[in-house]
């Protein structure tokens, strides 16, 4: 099943490329005729949506689960090629880090009062490669589409990309930051029906911005990207806890010991503890990343014809 959704994630947007390719040609006119080359970097913060961490109520993959104090800085690099002003394809690598907590959240004798009891955290370093195509709407109402001294652009972004992670949890004794991929937390692999989680995995970021041109060249943006993935596991958490004795059934003694400590922390901090069966996460909801963008661009412009091309300008 997951192979197929990741095919038919590549064909949708492998088509919505073609067919956005299409329209820009049939609306050459109107869209302007100068094809531009771009490069630049992007900076700001990022934050984590899934099960780990959260606020009040029943746990969401949307902005009310979002955690400020878990916030943190991604930065990444881009080019991008533009045959047309209306679009704009970028090719983007970037890097950050993702953290959840449970620990963070504030019980109000809701649905939330079971993260607080789970009692479980993780931190996990984030590498990401996407292609995405930028559409600009606002041309189709510019005089002078070529003319962007000084221009205001509004844009929306689809696309797809891949990332990589790997979840650390952090020991409730030592309070050493353990990978938890091979511990299999909840009998990935040892138990039948769960599947053990890949470390790399497809996501489709989409969002909008907003560009501003202080010279032809030189320009900044102002953007929220949002991920869409298809796996529950970049916090290590989706389903329910299982027996202690799976892990030793399957492991040696020592990894046998922290697999079952990292697995369940309830306990610690209140005299609840959850039980084989009971729910450790929501299945049912993927986890889901965003980050919100100032990016710093660079124009290589040429005409159609493929002459005079312009070095980057800073005032």
């Amino acid at each position: 099943m997951k192979q197929f959704l990741h095919a038919s994630v590549r064909k949708c947007c492998a088509l919505t490329l073609i067919v956005l390719s299409a329209n820009v040609t049939s609306f050459g006119q109107l869209g302007g005729s100068t094809a531009t080359w771009e490069i630049g970097a992007t900076l700001g913060p990022s934050n984590f949506l899934g099960d780990l961490g959260g606020t009040q109520g029943k746990g969401t993959t949307f902005l009310k689960d979002n955690n400020f104090a878990m916030t943190k800085l991604a930065f990444g690099l881009y080019a991008a090629y533009s045959p047309r002003p209306l679009l704009n394809f970028r090719l983007a690598l970037n890097f950050g880090t993702l953290e959840g907590d449970d620990a963070i959240i504030k019980g109000k004798g809701g649905l939330e009062e079971a993260r607080k009891i789970r009692n479980s955290n993780f931190r996990s370093k984030l590498t990401e490669l996407m292609l995405l195509a930028e559409v600009y709407p606002t041309v189709f109402i510019e005089n002078e589409p070529d003319d962007v001294w000084l221009k205001l652009r509004p844009y929306g972004m689809i696309g797809v990309g891949a990332f990589k992670f790997n979840p650390q949890g952090q020991h409730p004794t030592t309070h050493e930051w353990v990978d938890l991929k091979p511990l299999r937390t909840e009998g990935q692999g040892l138990i039948p029906g769960r599947e053990e989680y890949k470390l790399t995995q497809l996501n489709i970021p989409m969002g909008v911005g907003v560009k501003y041109f202080l010279t032809e060249t030189f320009h900044v943006s102002l953007e929220v990207l949002h991920r869409k993935t298809f796996t529950d596991y970049i916090d290590d958490v989706s389903t329910n806890y299982v027996d202690d004795a799976i892990f030793y059934a399957n492991m040696p003694g020592p990894q046998a010991t922290l697999a079952a400590t990292m697995a369940n922390k309830s306990g610690a901090n209140t005299p609840t503890r959850f039980n084989p069966g009971d729910k450790r996460g929501t299945p049912t909801n993927n986890d889901a990343y965003y980050s919100f963008n100032i990016k710093v661009g660079f124009r290589f412009v040429s005409d159609r014809y493929g002459n005079s091309t312009r070095c980057p300008i800073i005032f």
